[in-house]
């Protein structure tokens, strides 16, 4: 399938980003929990200013990676692969369906779970330690989800 060349040059440039943004995340989820966040961790980072960069910078990059890969990323795939692009939910269930996404239901989880971790964590720590939890345990699905699409770009000869 042909795609216009300013489709392809945005398809390839996003497919880099969504590489790299990968590699990031992985590597601040391993600095993160190298063993389970806990609880006490939560309620100190106030005093443990590393902690809370580790912390600041999980959110900042799940919720990075899981925008570029979905908002940006997916719709453009979907348009070069014939699809017409639609809100968001439509888009991730036509991914479903192409196998590019495990689950559609998962993913908008993850995106609730990240504006958990983005909006509440200020407030309670007990929330914090669960949604962190949470999205570490999302990390496989969110990296397995934006390596298919780039795989499927470079499968096609886009990138």
């Amino acid at each position: 399938m042909i795609v216009e060349p300013k489709i392809e040059l945005r398809l390839q440039f996003l497919a880099r980003v969504v590489s790299k943004e990968c590699k990031h995340l992985t590597t601040t989820d391993q600095r993160l929990f190298g063993s389970l966040f806990t609880l006490e961790q939560a309620t100190r980072l106030e005093e443990d200013p590393d902690l809370a960069e580790r912390v600041e910078a999980f959110v900042g990059r799940f919720g990075r990676l899981q925008d570029t890969v979905g908002d940006k990323l997916l719709p453009l795939l979907l348009a070069a692969l014939g699809e017409k692009p639609s809100a968001a939910i439509d888009n991730l269930d036509r991914a479903e369906r192409l196998g590019l996404l495990k689950s559609a239901d998962e993913w908008m989880t993850m995106r609730s779970l990240r504006n958990q971790m983005v909006h509440e964590y200020v407030e309670d720590p007990v929330v914090l330690s669960s949604a962190l939890q949470s999205g570490h345990d999302f990390v496989p699905a969110l990296i397995t989800t934006a390596n298919k699409m780039c795989a499927e770009i470079e499968r096609r000869g886009w990138a």
